[in-house]
């Protein structure tokens, strides 16, 4: 029997639930040392936030999404909304909150590698509680996919879609309030390398992996390790995939682990192997980090196809 058995008659593939945000990206020819001065080479303003990108990258892949979450009543949440829509993301579930400001992230990338140190705020009037959770939302997917920054709210809107034979897929980087309860409603779990050790005290990956599995039940535990791939726990067996080369080089790292995400997602629910489902994860983080920004270099369907053919993929 396969791992997932998605349900048929949906009208979401996945909907998403937690962090949106405007992203003002800022390019230097190196990462500037502490009191110092230095010329940006760059500057961008787009749209990031985990969940949405994570949306926006299935959709483009051939998914319907919705994206479920709060933005502010500023110039900031035009861009949001309007990047989603365009992706083809429904936002009929994303609400604009009056008096509250869109999350933000100032991200500067450094042009040698790539690589990013993100600085970011949420305003506290974008979070939800367990009663105002968008529930209907939940009910209406094969995958739910969230952020656990309102812990309360991910817990009733995880049981919901429970109820209604959606999976639950987390992006998680923090340890919150509520993060025990809601674990054990995951199925499928993704994190960086490093958050294992700190949920669980164990140093060495594969073994913080597999008591996550066991004491939460996930269906699958999985860590991404950068440019070097992934490691992924699945029905008791290890699947350790290779990172792909960027096309072009390395521009932006930024909303790497959120097409990550997507690329996990896309397979899984194009019920393709677990070994198959990893390499397009691993695949699509690596088509976005050929451009500026969380989204700008999602990749579509056929991009996705070319790239793992190219590497004899499937």
């Amino acid at each position: 029997m396969a791992l997932f058995q998605f349900a048929k008659d949906k009208k979401y593939d996945a909907v998403g639930f937690g962090t949106n945000a405007v992203d003002f990206l800022i390019e230097v020819p190196q990462y500037p040392q502490f009191n110092s001065k230095v010329e940006l080479s760059n500057y961008a303003q787009l749209a990031g936030g985990e969940v949405a990108s994570t949306m926006a990258g299935l959709q483009r892949l051939g998914f319907t999404t919705a994206y479920a979450g709060r933005l502010g009543d500023d110039a900031a949440a035009d861009i949001g909304i309007a990047s989603l829509a365009e992706d083809g993301v429904d936002t009929r579930f994303a609400e604009r909150i009056s008096g509250a400001a869109t999350q933000i992230a100032f991200i500067i990338v450094d042009e040698a590698s790539g690589e990013r140190t993100v600085i970011w705020k949420r305003d506290k009037k974008l979070a939800y509680s367990a009663e105002d959770a968008p529930l209907d939302a939940a009910r209406e997917c094969r995958v739910l996919h969230i952020t656990p920054h309102d812990t309360a709210a991910c817990i009733a809107m995880a049981r919901a879609a429970k109820e209604a034979d959606a999976y639950i897929s987390i992006d998680i980087d923090n340890i919150f309030d509520g993060t025990e309860d809601l674990l054990p409603l995951i199925d499928i779990f993704v994190a960086s390398a490093d958050f294992p050790e700190r949920l669980t005290g164990i140093a060495d990956l594969r073994e913080a992996l597999l008591y996550l599995s066991e004491k939460y039940g996930f269906k699958i535990a999985c860590a991404t390790l950068g440019g070097s791939g992934s490691i992924l726990l699945a029905e008791g067996k290890f699947v350790e995939t290779q990172g792909f080369a960027v096309p072009g080089g390395c521009v932006d790292t930024t909303g790497a682990g959120d097409a990550f995400r997507a690329g996990l997602l896309y397979g899984l629910l194009s019920e393709a192997s677990i070994e198959e489902a990893a390499a397009c994860a691993n695949a699509v983080a690596a088509l976005k980090c050929r451009r500026l920004g969380a989204r700008s270099g999602l990749p579509k369907k056929q991009e996705l196809l070319t790239m793992l053919k190219k590497a004899g993929r499937s």
